[in-house]
Parts: C-alpha cells; sequence; structure tokens
C-alpha cells in the first residue's frame, strides 16, 4: 500500500540474491566490522598468550579460539543481513523465547565459574551466555509492539514492552548482572524515545532508575562494592582497574611497543573486558582512536539511513540496536579509563568471547539487514512534498 501511494525506487527483476545484497548493504559498515574484528585478533594476539600459559594451553589457544568463533560470527552475520525486515522478525521471536526461557532457568542449572555471577551454562567444551543473544532479540521484539501501539486499534504495544523489559532487567539484577541490565533498559527506553514518549514520563524513569540503584547500592554487596571502588579517590594498583589504569597511562600515545607491554601479565580478564588496556598500552591512544571512531562511524552511518525509513518496525528496532551496540562499547572503554564503575562487559568484536562475538554477530546482521537500501521513496521526499 505504501508503494501505492508514493511510489518506489525501480528494482532490478531477477536479480540474484548475492548482488543485489552487495548492492543495497551499507558497505562502510560492513568494512568497519571487519576491519574491528581484524583488531580483535590483533589484540588477542598480545593479550591471551599470558593467560594460555596459566591454563596449560599452547600460546595461541585463546585467539584460535576466537578466530573460529569470529569467522563464525561474520558467516551469522552475513547470513542475517540477506534476510528481508519481517523475515528477521520472525527469526528474533522465536530466538527471544528461547533465550528469555534460558535466562529464567539460570538460577538453577547456571554457573558463576567463580566470579560470583551465574550468567553461563556449561557445555564442557563451550559456555554460552543467554543474556547476550537476549538483547538483539529483544530489541527487535520490543520494537515490533511499540511500533504495533501506534496502529488504529493496535494492541498495548508500549505497555507490554514495558512489562517485558522490567521482568528482564530483574532477572538479569538478581544474577547479579547490573551491566546487561541497564542496557537493555538503554535500549528500551531509546526506542520508547524514538516512538514518542513524553520527556516526563522518561523523567519520571530516570527518577526510577536512581531509586532502584540507590536500593541495590544498600542491598548487593557485589554492587556496593564496584560502585565504592569507583567513587574511590584512590586506585588500588592491585585491583584489575588499577593494572589497566597504570597501562593505559604507560602506553602514552604511541604505545611502548608490540608485544613489549606487561598489563597482560597482571590482568585475568586483559582479553575479554580490558582489552582496550592492552591496546592502549602497547599501540597508544592512536589504536584507541581508531577503535573508537569505527564504532562511531557504524553508530552514525546506521542512523542516518535510518532516518530515510518509513517502516516504523525497521525505525525503531534499527535505531535500538545501533545505540545499544555503541553504548556497549562506550560502556567498555569507559570502565578501563575510570569513567564508570566496572560492569563486566565486552567490547564487540574485539574481545574474546564465544557467545559475545555470535551473539553481536547476529545483532549487526540485523542492523544491515535494517539499513540496506528498499524499494521506496525516502520519508524527506513525503515530507517536502515530492515523489521518488
Amino acid at each position: 500500500m505504501t508503494e501505492m501511494v508514493y511510489g518506489a525506487v525501480p528494482t532490478r527483476a531477477g536479480e540474484p540474491v548475492l548482488p543485489k545484497w552487495w548492492r543495497t548493504v551499507d558497505k562502510w559498515s560492513l568494512s568497519c566490522i571487519l576491519i574491528l574484528f581484524g583488531i580483535g585478533i590483533l589484540l588477542g594476539l598480545a593479550a591471551s598468550p599470558p593467560l594460555a600459559e596459566r591454563n596449560g594451553f599452547a600460546a595461541f589457544h585463546y585467539v584460535q579460539r576466537q578466530a573460529v568463533f569470529g569467522g563464525l560470527a561474520l558467516c551469522v552475520m552475513i547470513f542475517v543481513s540477506m534476510l528481508g525486515p519481517i523475515v528477521v522478525r520472525r527469526l528474533a521471536v522465536l530466538g527471544f523465547i528461547a533465550a528469555f526461557i534460558a535466562l529464567s532457568m539460570l538460577p538453577f542449572f547456571g554457573t558463576d565459574f567463580g566470579k560470583g555471577a551465574v550468567r553461563w551454562y556449561s557445555l564442557g567444551f563451550a559456555s554460552v551466555q543467554p543474556s547476550e543473544f537476549l538483547k538483539p532479540t529483544f530489541v527487535i521484539v520490543a520494537a515490533w509492539l511499540l511500533a504495533a501501539s501506534q496502529e488504529l486499534g493496535g494492541p498495548p504495544g508500549k505497555t507490554l514492552s514495558f512489562a517485558l523489559t522490567v521482568s528482564i532487567v530483574l532477572m538479569l539484577a538478581l544474577q547479579p548482572d547490573f551491566g546487561q541490565a541497564c542496557l537493555v533498559l538503554f535500549g528500551w527506553g531509546v526506542m520508547y524515545f524514538v516512538a514518542g514518549a513524553p520527556m516526563l514520563l522518561l523523567m519520571i524513569m530516570a527518577g526510577l532508575v536512581v531509586f532502584a540503584g540507590t536500593i541495590a547500592y544498600q542491598n548487593s554487596e557485589h554492587f556496593a562494592r564496584r560502585i565504592d571502588g569507583f567513587l574511590s579517590p584512590e586506585v588500588d594498583p592491585t585491583t584489575q582497574l588499577g593494572y589497566a589504569t597504570n597501562a593505559i597511562r604507560e602506553g602514552g600515545f604511541l604505545g611502548v611497543g608490540v608485544g613489549e607491554g606487561q598489563v597482560k601479565w597482571s590482568l585475568p580478564d586483559a582479553h575479554t573486558d580490558f582489552i582496550i588496556a592492552v591496546a592502549a598500552e602497547e599501540y597508544g591512544l592512536v589504536l584507541v582512536l581508531i577503535i573508537i571512531a569505527l564504532y562511531a562511524t557504524i553508530v552514525v552511518r546506521s542512523l542516518l539511513r535510518l532516518m530515510r525509513e518509513r517502516d516504523p518496525f525497521i525505525r525503531l528496532a534499527g535505531t535500538g540496536l545501533a545505540c545499544m551496540f555503541g553504548v556497549q562499547a562506550m560502556i567498555n572503554m569507559g570502565v578501563a579509563v575510570r569513567l564508570l564503575p566496572a560492569k563486566g562487559m565486552t567490547l564487540p568484536f574485539v574481545s574474546y568471547g564465544g557467545s559475545s562475538l555470535i551473539a553481536g554477530g547476529i545483532a549487526v546482521g540485523m542492523l544491515l539487514a535494517f539499513t540496506r537500501t528498499r524499494p521506496q521513496g525516502e520519508i524527506g521526499d513525503i515530507l517536502r512534498g515530492r515523489l521518488r
């Protein structure tokens, strides 16, 4: 109906799937993802050998695993980006149901691997973190509900999506995983704002988040310990934040040199949560700025392409995915420089981790699918009274 009223961009009849995908996909964002993955392998070569040595593995054991998981993630990303929005939505709903059930069963069958938070299922040969797969699928389901609520006679999508968000946030907070809980809440808040939420309501919600944080600080030793460490004027040099801060300071502008960094021998999570500290120490501020620019390019280009999209579901889902992707990267890097409390969150496509890499591939694949150019006029043409 939209094309009947507003007109459509001519399509190439009988065009094969792969050439059509290459012609319509955002090549800049795709290139940035590939570069980030390459940087992740490069940093893994520096950061993971000490951990492999401590665990009795070959020097590049974790690098090889990252290459395997990363290759699988890239294949999943390309496959998902070739799908249409309706197919993506249907698969995301099924994925969300599975991830939601898996998340709810973590207290009974999950493990904490000695880290104090039950977030994983141990499969023996690997581990799975359900929250990583829940995030992108939740964005799709919430965007679907919010978009449906804008239709005449549509369901109460805003109320349903809010109830869904609260239930997920509570389950994540009980693990405890406050970082992922905040990320899910942020993703929903961004989509709700784009869908036309009043500012007063968003301010009330922000106040409720602060209140919930206060309650968590008073009742969760895990949460309180991280907040106290963040607010402390002095950094204990023997903590992960202390090692990371010193590594960034030592790196300077150009770094101490490839393989010359020392933080990887002290940080147990140098290849995951604090990978940016390894980058800053060995390659300096130059590589850090390149990484930031790559993430910024993906987010900004995606949002600019989504601004031209007519379909409210695609706009909301794409905005949620892009903002969540960018904020996760910002949180990871912010923790390393003490701008934020420790969250235990990976750097997308750079940090080691099977669940985070594959889930990141799914999320970015969805984002690339939503930002592909489509056979329709742009929304700006309608506002200017002009047809394509």
